[in-house]
């Protein structure tokens, strides 16, 4: 039976590389994997990207609107996609930056599972620079079959959980919650200790 996965943890805990290496794993023995990112994760426009340096080009780059299992079927069995009864062809889906993601997205998901019987994973991380989680990955947190935590070390040597948003070389604890690593906006995996001596403070609603 297809199960709905989510594979979370902070920046730098490989999770792009762990997605790349399990389509890898997928296509080795002859299955196909359709690989799923946000549109609104423009790093790498329309691939995945590691920070080991491998990259890929994506399969489907949904909006916040779009009926995710209606593109994946659409994807896999063309003009047969709205009355096949099963998902055939597609040995499973993968799902990059799964936080981008809609609450409803991420139910969409898992319908692939439980109706289509299509296995689905997910990689993203739990929470925002300030500590607030972001709701694809609440959602995923709620109803996934299986949760698996990616690790990765703080700067002290501790295991890091949180992920610290830097201006230069400055440590900021306002703004938007989505702002894309890149040349003007940079992350750093802290612990909790470390996210507090940098400034953080722990916020709950």
């Amino acid at each position: 039976m297809a199960k709905l996965y989510f594979r979370y943890g902070a920046m730098n805990s490989g999770k792009t590389t762990g997605l790349l290496q399990t389509a890898y794993n997928y296509e080795e023995r002859g299955q196909r994997v359709l690989l799923v990112k946000a549109d609104v994760d423009t790093k790498g426009e329309s691939t995945v990207v590691s920070r080991l340096g491998f990259s890929r080009e994506v399969d489907l780059l949904v909006t916040p609107e779009d009926d995710v299992r209606a593109l994946v079927r659409e994807r896999a069995l063309g003009d047969a996609a709205s009355t096949a009864p099963l998902l055939d062809g597609v040995d499973c889906v993968l799902v990059d930056e799964a936080q981008f993601l809609a609450p409803r997205q991420v139910d969409q998901l898992m319908e692939l599972v439980l109706i289509d019987d299509v296995p689905v994973l997910a990689y993203g991380i739990r929470s925002d620079f300030r500590t607030v989680s972001f709701p694809g990955s609440r959602r995923l947190l709620e109803i996934a079959h299986s949760l698996e935590e990616l690790k990765t070390i703080c700067r002290c040597g501790r295991k890091a959980i949180f992920n610290a948003r830097k201006v230069g070389d400055r440590f900021v604890f306002d703004g938007d919650q989505v702002a894309i690593d890149g040349v003007d906006v940079t992350y750093e995996s802290l612990c909790g200790k470390c996210y507090l001596d940098a400034g953080g403070t722990l916020l709950s609603e």
